[in-house]
């Protein structure tokens, strides 16, 4: 936002403070907390802050700006009246100062194969487990600098994640081809992050993984499985028609309750995502790092393809891609083996190899 770095606004010195400042300013501090990865209720707070005030009535709007009064609102307590506080006065709220743009990629490879990346094939809305709208994420996106964005919520068994049944996936798919009436030339593609079955089917009807543009098929339950009945199922996975590709192979969460890694024979699965082009997922998020350098090298050494993905749930959560580029770049991955390094119309023309 304009003005941010210091205590004054700058700009806003010349001019009124909209609504629109102070909303952006709330919604910008919830995405920082998501990419600094902190608690989501903190950063669901500012955003549900700036959605309430965006939500008033014209009149209202500016009777409570004159008196200061915005504490009464639901959805606004003490910390997020004091930013519509600091901006009405003109001045960048404390939890904006000093901010500086994304976050780069630690290494110059990293930051090569950041520049070379056009999307990002793993995201999810307020429609499963994510804490914002299909529009908001599209704008994050945008803002991001990309040129696509999968929207992939979870598939039905996954009941803890709010799994999109059969009927909610077919109008997510109708809402996303109506926001990209209004989005090109940026675009959201119809996606879905679909649950492994303990037998490697895929949690979903085939006729609708036929409709999507990217399917992300994960392992989420019964992690623990023997590492014989493990490769089976996730090489049947990958061999299903609709598999682009084999998200967070391991399963593994390295921070906060840690779980260590699915155990399969990496050489059998990854011959299987080689034979049938399947991207192996390099999954972002800060508590995942997944897979493990040594399997990055297994896949590669397999010849797979990789799709560096941020996993988000929330949009400053899409700023989390510099890891998986830094990460990918330091095992000599070259970018054209990164499938989101492709423009969108070889990237939909990969994925749909096998329909």
């Amino acid at each position: 936002m304009a003005g941010e770095g210091s205590g004054r606004a700058g700009p806003r010195a010349d001019r009124e403070v909209t609504r629109h400042d102070v909303v952006r300013a709330l919604h910008r501090i919830a995405q920082l907390l998501e990419r600094q990865g902190e608690a989501r209720y903190r950063s669901r707070a500012y955003r549900r802050s700036g959605d309430v005030l965006a939500a008033l009535p014209d009149d209202e709007w500016r009777a409570r700006a004159r008196e200061g009064r915005f504490r009464d609102l639901p959805g606004v307590g003490e910390s997020t009246a004091a930013v519509v506080a600091a901006v009405l006065a003109g001045e960048v709220p404390p939890q904006l100062q000093g901010v500086v743009g994304p976050q780069e990629a630690a290494t110059e490879a990293g930051r090569a194969l950041r520049a070379a990346i056009r999307g990002d094939l793993h995201a999810h809305t307020d429609a499963s487990d994510g804490v914002a709208p299909l529009d908001v994420m599209a704008r994050a996106g945008v803002e991001a600098g990309h040129e696509y964005l999968a929207i992939t919520d979870h598939s039905p068994r996954l009941t803890v994640a709010n799994g999109l049944s059969p009927e909610r996936l077919r109008a997510q798919i109708e809402q996303i081809d109506r926001a990209n009436e209004g989005l090109a030339p940026f675009r959201l593609l119809r996606g879905i992050e679909v649950d492994i079955l303990d037998d490697g089917t895929l949690d979903q009807e085939p006729e609708l993984l036929g409709r999507l543009d990217v399917v992300v098929a994960s392992v989420h339950s019964r992690l623990r499985m023997d590492r014989a009945a493990m490769t089976r199922r996730m090489v049947a996975a990958v061999e299903q028609p609709w598999t682009d590709v084999l998200g967070h192979c391991t399963g593994r969460k390295v921070r906060g309750r840690e779980r260590p890694q699915s155990e399969f024979d990496p050489e059998a699965v990854f011959a299987a995502c080689a034979r049938h082009g399947v991207a192996v997922e390099v999954n972002c998020q800060p508590e995942r790092q997944d897979p493990p350098d040594e399997l990055i090298d297994a896949a590669a050494a397999a010849g797979c393809l990789f799709s560096i993905d941020t996993d988000a749930h929330a949009p400053g959560e899409l700023d989390w891609l510099v890891d998986g580029c830094d990460r990918l770049a330091a095992r000599g991955v070259p970018a054209d083996r990164v499938v989101t390094t492709w423009p969108v119309e070889r990237l939909l023309e990969w994925s749909s190899r096998r329909a």
